[in-house]
């Protein structure tokens, strides 16, 4: 069955427009979604750094948070494009929000425990939701407009999650890290058992303090969707889901084969920067974690600030020619993070996050051309290449140990930029045909 848009036949006649004015306020409910798992992305990240310090663990040891985070991304993807070929994008969307909603709670629980591994519990479940937000919204922001519109489409919407990744990174650092105890490992080793755990409840509250405070205004986003009378349908709920025939079509698809590839070295890569600024800048320039999160704060304005400047830029230089030399100044930069070190290398990782604006929404969009009835099972496989989250940091974090050097685990980052730079440069480029609409 074609794709059933939304779209009216006088919106469909202003092909120009990113966003049709008729749906303006739902794109903009759906635009906040993004905000919002940027913000739950990116204080996950800063837990590695937090959990390290709370309770005395290695860098791999730390990983597990994102193995559990992304790890869930990967399970809950392929059910939520069926949950939403069944139903709606929009049901998808609230699902979403929900176990979001719910997960953020569940940190109150694991702050009275203080168990590490409950923390991962409620880190699944969090990521779970977003995993089902995430299958929903990409493909939906495709299709609230032209298909040609489509990737602009995604990434203006995309460029409204650096501004919830930079309040998230706002909240850690004056909620969580800077109420870290200074003590290090060796000096909580030497403490009694009660003195330490009075220190590890007081740094694992003010981790959960951030969560639930997102968790009430979750509330008021879900509400807000949930009665929104005007949310486009974009879907073909209650259609007959023929998955193992829309899997083979699609693994004839070369230019979505490798977008998935992409997009899984392409997580792990962004994941693998940002798990270890914080680490990066500690070791480099001499400081705690509160002060070296100051420059991961500018990793993220500035990945904010180029992903509207590469949106624009769209408009003259096609979406794989911005992803191929991006993806080749981002190896450049990492090569000086790796050799260089010091304040040059540091501004090197910062400077690296403005290369990597554009290469999330731009992969997808490129990636879901002319697929048609299957961009939902489409997206749920490009959803769970976020899986490359969970492999790679982990990847990282073991080569750092192994190596003793947090500069040579960034290796792992520079090979997955060339994986990135081979899909703008090649892999990408095949002609695929239009979507037909049915009217």
């Amino acid at each position: 069955m074609a794709e059933k848009i939304f779209l009216s036949k006088n919106n469909r006649q202003k092909s120009g427009s990113i966003v049709p004015r008729s749906i303006l306020w739902p794109f903009i409910l759906l635009t906040s979604c993004f905000a919002w798992w940027g913000l739950a992305n990116n204080m996950t990240d800063t837990l590695l750094a937090a959990f390290k310090r709370i309770m005395s663990m290695s860098d791999f040891q730390t990983s597990w948070i994102q193995i559990a985070f992304y790890g869930s991304y990967f399970c809950l993807a392929l059910p939520a494009a069926i949950f939403i070929t069944r139903f709606t994008f929009k049901a998808g969307v609230l699902l979403g929000l929900g176990l979001f909603i719910g997960g953020a709670l569940l940190f109150c629980p694991a702050s009275k425990s203080m168990n590490y591994f409950h923390f991962l519990a409620a880190l699944y479940i969090l990521a779970g939701g977003l995993s089902i937000l995430e299958t929903s919204a990409n493909p939906y922001v495709i299709a609230m407009g032209p298909e040609e519109s489509g990737t602009r489409r995604l990434n203006l919407a995309q460029s409204f999650n650096p501004v919830g990744s930079v309040i998230g990174i706002f909240l850690s650092k004056y909620f969580i890290l800077s109420h870290l105890h200074s003590a290090t490992p060796e000096e909580r080793a030497a403490m009694s058992p009660e003195m330490l755990r009075q220190i590890q409840s007081q740094e694992l509250a003010a981790v959960m303090g951030p969560y639930v405070a997102v968790a009430f205004v979750l509330i008021i986003i879900w509400i807000l969707i949930a009665v929104n009378k005007n949310m486009p349908r974009a879907s073909d709920a209650g259609s007959p889901l023929h998955l193992r025939g829309s899997l083979v079509r699609l693994f004839r698809r070369r230019h979505y084969v490798w977008g998935v590839i992409a997009q899984f070295f392409y997580v792990g890569a962004q994941i693998g920067v940002w798990s270890f600024t914080i680490r990066y800048v500690m070791k480099e320039l001499q400081l705690n974690e509160a002060a070296a999160s100051t420059y991961y704060l500018a990793s993220l304005i500035l990945f904010g600030v180029a992903r509207f400047i590469c949106t624009a830029l769209m408009k003259f230089i096609t979406p794989e020619n911005l992803l191929a030399g991006l993806g080749l100044l981002a190896m450049g930069l990492t090569l000086i993070v790796i050799f260089a070190g010091g304040y040059g290398g540091v501004l090197a990782l910062v400077a690296v996050s403005g290369c990597m604006s554009l290469m999330f929404p731009t992969i997808f969009g490129l990636a879901v051309r002319g697929l048609g009835g299957e961009t939902k099972i489409g997206g749920s496989g490009l959803i769970m290449a976020i899986l490359g989250g969970a492999v790679f940091p982990a990847l990282q974090g073991g080569v750092s140990d192994l190596l003793h050097s947090i500069n040579l685990a960034y290796f792992v980052p520079l090979i997955c930029f060339v994986v990135v730079t081979y899909y703008g440069l090649f892999a990408c480029r095949q002609k695929v045909s239009p979507v037909r609409v049915e009217k």
